[in-house]
């Protein structure tokens, strides 16, 4: 099947993160990726994982029966395929959007895709990883994504919206605070001190379903 993918699971929830937190959505979880967050809420997809091919996919997507879909991951885009089912989502009808580590060029990805792009904050372990020539390819649709762990974090963040431009590239600049870690009350009276121009979010799906796969 040379238009396959490693699958982990194909699934209906609620969008749980971005601007469309809340919809009712098809996840589509790609198999693998090379980074290692010490926060990773989704190590099962790191290995295993189901051969698929397109239609196969497709046929699943469709029989959930909803308008959105966020190919996700481990990190889909280290599976070459993962644009090829961008492309055929899209011509399909979907609202789709990509959520990506920002380790992995986005170069190819489909214009009528919305690209979340997740930028490795210090505390992540991986921040070295992030290839900062995909903040040019964002687009008005597009999000970036900062998980906060610390006050670090924060100042990090900050200091990489002013370095790159980022209130006029992206639709959404997002800051989350790891589950965990950070209590989200501290983040957002950080965020209110400083009349941050971002919107806070909270991952939803773990509120109500905890770290459950398939959520």
């Amino acid at each position: 099947m040379n238009d396959s993918l490693r699958i982990t699971e194909i699934f209906y929830s609620l969008q749980g993160e971005t601007s469309t937190v809340g919809l009712p959505t098809v996840f589509v979880r790609l198999t693998g990726c090379p980074l290692r967050c010490v926060y990773c809420d989704t190590e099962y997809a790191f290995y295993g994982g189901e051969r698929m091919g397109m239609d196969s996919i497709m046929e699943q997507v469709h029989a959930l029966n909803a308008s959105h879909v966020t190919v996700t991951g481990g990190e889909p885009l280290a599976q070459p395929n993962c644009q090829l089912l961008l492309t055929r989502l899209c011509d399909e009808g979907f609202e789709v959007s990509l959520e990506t580590s920002g380790a992995l060029t986005t170069e190819a990805v489909d214009t009528r895709v919305a690209v979340i792009l997740d930028l490795k904050t210090p505390a992540s372990g991986e921040v070295g990883r992030n290839l900062y020539d995909n903040i040019a390819r964002l687009k008005a649709r597009d999000e970036v994504k900062f998980v906060i762990c610390d006050r670090r974090d924060y100042e990090w963040a900050k200091l990489k919206i002013d370095e790159y431009g980022l209130r006029d590239r992206a639709g959404n600049i997002l800051f989350s605070p790891s589950h965990g870690t950070l209590k989200p009350r501290e983040l957002a009276d950080w965020i209110v001190e400083d009349r941050l121009a971002v919107r806070l979010q909270v991952q939803l799906h773990k509120l109500l379903w905890d770290d459950q796969p398939g959520y």
